[in-house]
């Protein structure tokens, strides 16, 4: 990671605030501000929720050139599979959705 001083909560869409959460789906935002670390630690936070820590960025459209020239494989967010218990069979259900 660029910086692993940065972080993002992936969470399911139970949870919002205002002008801090971006919807990727129906099912599926990301918050990046402290407050949601503090809903979660208040049990007022979305029901599934992942931390992940560090950053890493790429410049203007480099991601997109790299999709189109299949450097990542990728798929449409699923909550199922992203907040599912299940985390053995993660990979192979992650392959299917390809």
């Amino acid at each position: 990671p660029v910086d692993t001083g940065r972080g993002f909560v992936l969470h399911s869409s139970d949870y919002f605030i205002a002008n801090a959460t971006l919807k990727i789906n129906d099912g599926v935002c990301l918050t990046t501000t402290i407050d949601i670390l503090k809903a979660i630690a208040k049990g007022n936070g979305p029901k599934h929720a992942i931390l992940a820590l560090g950053y890493a960025g790429w410049r203007a459209g480099q991601l997109e050139e790299e999709i189109q020239d299949n450097g990542w494989l990728h798929c449409d967010a699923d909550p199922e599979l992203i907040f599912g218990d299940n985390v053995d069979d993660k990979y192979d259900l992650a392959l299917r959705k390809i």
